[in-house]
């Protein structure tokens, strides 16, 4: 799930950046941005470098501009992936942090904000992120969900997706290729659970682009999670 590329230039994180503040939700600290107010939320999972990464709550900030609340959690538990940590063992912080315990504590903090009044919740994420948002998407407590340059996603992760989802991934990628994403997206067209019943065209996006998760979070110029899909 994490290769050469994805270390060559690892965020220097700073746990006081953003516009937003750290709160408790679900257990969990998370970095919280856009009105408090509103109704509508987008849970953005980051990467394994973690939610203090500087790009990732800029991009965070930016979609709370377009009006949604946005919270992105420390799933890690203060234990971000560094591999310039000494000792650092790279198997045993992954068997450490599975993306199926991502998935439940994201569950958990879906509850928490839906109990302080959100009535609907989308769901982005980079890489293990993306990975964790593929599970999630198996479920009824998110309308709508963007995978960003995914680690490894299964044929059966994606035969059990029930929401409007958008694949974006890489044009170089050593874990889901360009052919497998378009392999996911057919099996997703498919898929009448992710139709929009008001329009002919499938709730689906396939996007394959040359770019890294670092330069997204600069160049992202419209919301992720649109308010349709809400």
């Amino acid at each position: 799930m994490l290769g050469p590329q994805c270390c060559e230039n690892p965020p220097t994180l700073n746990p006081s950046c953003g516009a937003g503040s750290v709160q408790e939700i679900g257990g969990l600290k998370t970095y919280v941005t856009g009105s408090q107010d509103s109704k509508v939320a987008v849970l953005l999972i980051a990467d394994a470098f973690g939610y203090e990464a500087p790009n990732l709550r800029k991009l965070a900030d930016k979609v709370a501009a377009s009006g949604f609340l946005v919270v992105v959690p420390d799933f890690y538990y203060g234990d971000p992936y560094d591999p310039d940590r000494p000792g650092f063992d790279g198997q045993s912080w992954l068997r450490a942090h599975p993306t199926e315990k991502g998935c439940e504590d994201a569950k958990a903090v879906i509850s928490a904000l839906k109990s302080k009044g959100v009535s609907a919740v989308g769901a982005a994420g980079f890489c293990w992120g993306g990975m964790t948002v593929v599970k999630l998407a198996k479920f009824d407590c998110i309308k709508a969900a963007v995978v960003l340059h995914p680690g490894p996603i299964t044929e059966e992760e994606i035969n059990e997706v029930k929401c409007p989802i958008a694949l974006l991934g890489a044009e170089t990628d050593r874990f889901t290729s360009p052919e497998h994403l378009k392999h996911l997206g057919e099996i997703l067209s498919k898929k009448t659970e992710v139709r929009n019943s008001s329009q002919p065209s499938p709730r689906f996006m396939l996007l394959v682009q040359n770019w890294l998760p670092k330069l997204v979070y600069k160049t992202v110029s419209t919301p992720i999670i649109s308010k349709t899909f809400f």
